[in-house]
């Protein structure tokens, strides 16, 4: 049976994430409400801009719900989705989720100008980085394992059931960081 994972809809581009989790093997479903939240195993937080997808979350009523969520069940976060995971914010500080022992630098590679993409590796394999407004990693608590670094930071990192990426994976074609969330999340529910 395949799982479940959800994207949060909301802003950002979700349609580019349910197409990869999709083709990685996932049941891919857009999350707007609490009770879309229920029926899934799993849940990505795309980029975006973190201070409105914030106020959405707020508006919604969804914040608190997010954070309940992430205590039973995996979410990977891709950008503005890793500033949302971690436990510290910074330029500026904002609140979180605080899912994952990390501080992360809002805008810290620099403006839009500054976007890039890279080659990183992965299992010893390269992917393509797409970073855009990209967050920085500046610290990993102890129990967050670093899967793949870009310019000296930590730029996809998990602790337990969680993953993050300061990249966007979703606007490659490669779907190897989707199937690997897509497996975490089928052993975490089965």
């Amino acid at each position: 049976m395949k799982s479940k994972i959800g994207v949060l809809a909301l802003q950002g581009d979700f349609q580019a994430h349910l197409q990869a989790l999709r083709e990685a093997g996932a049941e891919a479903l857009e999350v707007r409400t609490a009770a879309d939240l229920a029926s899934i195993d799993g849940l990505v937080i795309p980029g975006g801009e973190s201070t409105t997808m914030l106020k959405l979350l707020e508006v919604e009523g969804l914040f608190g719900e997010l954070a309940a969520f992430g205590k039973a069940k995996p979410i990977f976060g891709t950008c503005a989705g890793a500033i949302l995971l971690a436990s510290e914010v910074e330029n500026p500080a904002q609140a979180s989720l605080g899912l994952m022992d990390l501080t992360v630098e809002r805008n810290g590679y620099g403006r839009q100008i500054d976007s890039r993409i890279a080659e990183i590796e992965m299992g010893g394999k390269p992917v393509e980085a797409v970073f855009i407004r990209a967050p920085i990693i500046r610290r990993v608590g102890a129990g967050v394992q670093v899967l793949s670094s870009y310019d000296g930071h930590a730029v996809l990192v998990e602790q337990g059931r969680h993953l993050a990426a300061t990249f966007h994976p979703e606007l490659t074609g490669d779907v190897r960081v989707h199937r690997y969330f897509a497996d975490k999340v089928a052993r975490a529910s089965g």
